[in-house]
């Protein structure tokens, strides 16, 4: 009867063994990179190349938008064993030819002035109205043309927010700003369309708001506005077998505060929380403190989370290793880093030797 219970154990041991190497595994590397159509095919195949050899498993790709260099470069990156996810500027769409022609389709502040000429913080700042029918059509449209494209993983959307209430506390000296309040100029969409739908449901209008900044009405008319943009391209991505991810603030209730964006409540299969502690003058454990909110915010749903990683903002390789475990350890399924150009051979050696050690 011994050798029966030795098998059942060793077995037991093995189906054990597997699973645990199956749940390391499942761990990816990801990194974000930007195309361009001036580059070659050779060009291409060597940063792929260099990218697998590191350690990476996907690359989050902005073509700015045009699905027919996407069409050129997801072959030579599934050659080179990377997955490939289509990178899209969402709502802020900068230098959007299509948009341009039409001025009515951009954000509005609360001081009346629109993102069409007059911009907040930098000039690429071009943020369409979410709520207006025409604008909110044309970015589902060019998620759909991305989703279109054979071989990808999934439509990456960036830019699925308002623009920043509040900026980050390490950037606001570079503008010269303090922001205690929240500051008329950068507080968006005060447009017609929004100012009338928000009427029909609530029967108020906040322009006339004592105090927009404690309306909770208010600002979740603008969260549930992108929750909606969110919500219809996933049904659009899913209609062609695709996934649908997003580039997020750090945690749900640091987004929603910051740019109107709580994440949580998106349908949405996967986040790739931008985790970049070095933006507000935090630590590095504080990776995994942001880490474990956005899990704890996600319990029960299907959502992934890969945290971003931000490499200018490390000391060393040694905080590069300690961001992608303190994320592993708070229930991160993966890492993602901005950005590839970013990326030494250091930095991709240490990837590489991280990922083997958690296998």
């Amino acid at each position: 009867m011994k050798l029966p219970k030795l098998l059942l154990f060793l077995l037991a041991i093995s189906i054990f063994s597997c699973a645990k190497k199956e749940e390391t595994s499942s761990f990816k590397f990801s990194v974000w990179s930007t195309a361009s159509p001036e580059k070659s095919d050779a060009d291409y195949t060597n940063e792929f190349k260099k990218y697998k050899e590191g350690g990476i498993d996907e690359v989050l790709i902005n073509t700015s938008t045009n699905p027919e260099l996407l069409k050129r470069i997801v072959p030579i990156a599934t050659k080179e064993g990377l997955k490939v996810h289509a990178w899209i500027m969402a709502v802020n769409r900068p230098g959007d030819s299509i948009a341009l022609k039409h001025p009515e389709w951009y954000q509005v502040s609360k001081e009346g002035k629109s993102c069409f000429d007059t911009r907040p913080y930098v000039e690429y700042y071009q943020w369409l109205c979410p709520t207006r029918k025409e604008s909110r059509e044309h970015i589902l449209q060019l998620v759909e043309e991305l989703a279109k494209v054979e071989g990808i993983e999934s439509v990456h959307l960036d830019y699925i927010r308002f623009p920043d209430i509040f900026l980050p506390i390490s950037l606001l000296p570079k503008y010269n700003l303090v922001q205690d309040t929240e500051l008329p100029q950068f507080d968006f969409c005060y447009c017609d369309e929004c100012v009338k739908a928000f009427e029909k449901i609530h029967h108020k209008n906040p322009k006339e708001s004592h105090n927009t900044s404690i309306d909770m009405e208010w600002k979740n008319f603008r969260l549930n506005a992108i929750k909606a943009l969110v919500d219809d391209a996933y049904e659009v991505v899913h209609k062609h077998n695709k996934q649908l991810t997003a580039a997020v603030f750090p945690y749900p209730e640091m987004a929603d505060h910051m740019v109107r964006q709580r994440w949580d409540k998106w349908n949405i299969d996967e986040v790739y929380p931008m985790i970049y502690h070095s933006f507000y003058d935090e630590e590095i454990d504080w990776v995994g403190y942001a880490t474990k909110q956005g899990v704890a915010d996600l319990e029960g749903k299907k959502t992934k989370i890969n945290t971003g990683v931000y490499i200018p903002g490390l000391k060393n390789d040694a905080e590069l290793k300690e961001a992608i475990l303190l994320a592993k350890e708070n229930g991160a399924t993966g890492v993602s880093f901005f950005d590839g150009n970013a990326l030494s051979e250091s930095n991709l050696k240490t990837i590489k030797e991280t990922k083997v050690s958690l296998q």
